[in-house]
Formats: C-alpha cells, structure tokens, sequence
C-alpha cells in the first residue's frame, strides 16, 4: 500500500517536469589551476517555472556543459517558490530590490505592454508566466546577481488578500476604487 503512494508521488512530479519551463541564463568557463596547468569547467545559471506563479533559480559546476546545465535545473526544481500574480499576467504593485551591486526595479502593466526586460530578468519573468510587466537592471549586469535581485524583488510582492488579512480588514478597504471594478470584473 505504501509502495502505491509513492509511485503515484512520483508519476505525479513527472508530470509536473512536463510543464516546466526551462531557460538557460548565462553559462561561464571557468579553470582551476593545477599543478600541470589549467583545469576547465562550466558553470551554469538555470531558471525553471511553470509560467502560473511558481519559479525557481539554481547554479551548477561541471566539467562538461550539459552536465552543469542539468545540476542548475535540478537545484532550480528543488528551491521553486509561488509568487502571486494580478490576473495570472502582471504584478499586483511596484517593486525594487537589490543583491549585492546589482538592482533592478519592476512595475506592473496594462494588458498588451510585453515583457520589457533584459537578458535574465527577462528569462524569469517568462518562467513565472509575467505577460506584462516594465523593468529596469541598475547597476551590476553580472547574471547571477541579477537574477537574485529579480526573486528578492519578486519575493516581496504581496497580493491584495494578504494585506487585508493581515490587517484584518476586508480587500475592498484596501483598494482604491478603480482598482476595486477592476477586482469584481476578474472575480
């Protein structure tokens, strides 16, 4: 009986590996210096979601490219978090975060505006399933700092229900009253 639960676990996360959506960021060369000269290897930036809300980032070393490429989606499946989205397509406010020198700034959109953003912050707003959205890297252009600044800025975002719970008022106390006919029109 336990042995069922587990196989149906695991025929339910390959199912969930389908949908994912899996773009490559940056790959670097990178060498060790050994006593008989120099040893190569590559390191990878992978960014993984399901385009509905949930994205996950991840890093891998290898001496050979598709393997490196395969340790940084593997991590990038393993840390996935849920980030909520205004009508599946934008961001529900402003945002700007930063990690180390890089910054990068984030506003939501109105239907048809694209994804205006460059290099990876572009690959982690298709991963999430952003339709709209209008941003801008300040800063650092390193990958790596980029892309974290981009989940720390996506981490901060908090929808409409959760502010009113938290403040224990209703969501329509909180809304402004255009956003408000924008609320009852979507559900």
């Amino acid at each position: 009986m336990a042995r069922d639960g587990k196989n149906s676990r695991h025929s339910r996360s390959d199912r969930e590996e389908v949908e994912l959506v899996e773009k490559l960021v940056a790959i670097n060369r990178v060498a060790k210096v050994v006593k008989g000269g120099k040893r190569f290897g590559f390191s990878a930036i992978v960014v993984v979601g399901d385009g509905k809300g949930r994205v996950g980032h991840g890093t891998g070393k290898a001496r050979e490219v598709p393997e490196a490429i395969q340790k940084a989606t593997e991590q990038a499946k393993r840390h996935m978090v849920r980030i909520p989205l205004r009508e599946g397509r934008t961001l529900h406010h402003d945002v700007t975060a930063s990690y180390g020198a890089g910054k990068v700034h984030m506003r939501s959109a109105v239907p048809g505006t694209g994804i205006i953003a460059g290099g990876p912050m572009r690959a982690v707003c298709e991963a999430l399933g952003i339709q709209d959205v209008v941003s801008k890297s300040i800063g650092s252009s390193n990958p790596h700092n980029m892309v974290r600044a981009t989940f720390k800025a996506l981490q901060m975002i908090t929808a409409p229900r959760q502010v009113a719970a938290r403040r224990g008022k209703k969501v329509g106390e909180i809304l402004s009253r255009r956003a408000q006919g924008e609320v009852k029109d979507n559900g």
